[in-house]
């Protein structure tokens, strides 16, 4: 936990922490977009599992085909992460009243993650919008060659000029709810975790080494990641197909096409993508944390 503000340097090693989590992640993300578009539509191609996903994209594409959408991605994780994370901290620190606490606090640290989520879901939805829509090209799409865009610019510069200005945000509701909701979830299993490592390893250990920081981190940031999208992976399969369906008229109530996919495929259907999702969620976020952590120590912020 940060023991005292200082100002930019959360959102700096916010930033970083992003950029990271993109280099990890993306892939495994390009995987999950393309399986809760197809699995979850009456029409066209169903892959079997995220690893038939992976090996026809490879095959059709090679490894830049599993980047694609990456730009938008850069950009947005890159901002998103230092808002996360910079807002979080901030919060925290201003509901802690300037006193801090050993233990981890549930009434301090759910608001301020929920808080720090809802206000980074206005920079996520129109940055994921592009990214799940330049994902769902390539490979197996569903969209027609006529209608595909050259590129993350061309994608944003199409939507707003056919469906208008308000389309970039079209998903905004749920994207707010996953990222509440999922990041309230996040920074309590990593408060919590992170606190009782250090109080096992120090009851155990006197030499608290760098490496030991770092093995904490992973444990903590890897579970933490898991226990988001274990809370809010149906959000995000309702996010995607609001966000990458051509009909503008479509619902965009997450629970309605939540309701719709139950019962049509089940349980099962609202967890499409589960699998790339689970992979991609401990390494992206153990790398997120560790990278946070790290750049908070370069810069010269302390942690308990």
């Amino acid at each position: 936990m940060v023991e005292s503000s200082s100002g930019y340097k959360e959102y700096v090693a916010g930033l970083i922490a992003g950029v990271a989590t993109v280099i990890t992640g993306h892939p495994f993300d390009t995987v999950k977009v393309k399986l809760q578009k197809h699995n979850t539509v009456a029409h066209g191609i169903t892959y079997k599992n995220g690893l038939h996903c992976t090996a026809r994209i490879l095959k059709t594409e090679g490894v830049k085909g599993l980047y694609r959408g990456a730009t938008p991605s850069f950009v947005g994780m890159g901002f998103e992460s230092s808002l996360l994370f910079g807002i979080y901290s901030q919060t925290k620190e201003l509901l802690q009243g300037g006193v801090q606490s050993s233990q981890p606090q549930p009434l301090v640290i759910i608001p301020s993650a929920a808080f720090s989520g809802s206000i980074i879901s206005f920079v996520l939805c129109p940055s994921e919008l592009v990214k799940c829509r330049m994902q769902v090209q390539g490979t197996d799409s569903l969209v027609p060659k006529s209608g595909r865009y050259t590129g993350p610019l061309d994608c944003a510069l199409t939507t707003i000029k056919n469906e208008g200005v308000t389309a970039i945000f079209r998903g905004g509701t749920t994207t707010l709810l996953r990222e509440a909701i999922g990041n309230a979830v996040f920074f309590s299993v990593y408060e919590h975790v992170r606190y009782y490592l250090h109080l096992q390893l120090k009851s155990t250990s006197s030499d608290h080494s760098n490496l030991i920081d770092m093995g904490i981190g992973i444990v903590s940031g890897g579970l933490s990641g898991i226990a988001f999208w274990s809370a809010v992976l149906p959000l995000d399969v309702a996010k995607t197909i609001i966000q990458t369906s051509p009909d503008k008229s479509s619902s965009r109530n997450p629970f309605q096409i939540l309701n719709s996919i139950y019962r049509r495929a089940g349980l099962k259907g609202c967890y499409t993508g589960l699998g790339p999702t689970f992979f991609r969620a401990f390494p992206a976020n153990a790398t997120a944390i560790v990278t946070w952590e790290l750049a908070m120590k370069l810069l010269g912020v302390r942690h308990d």
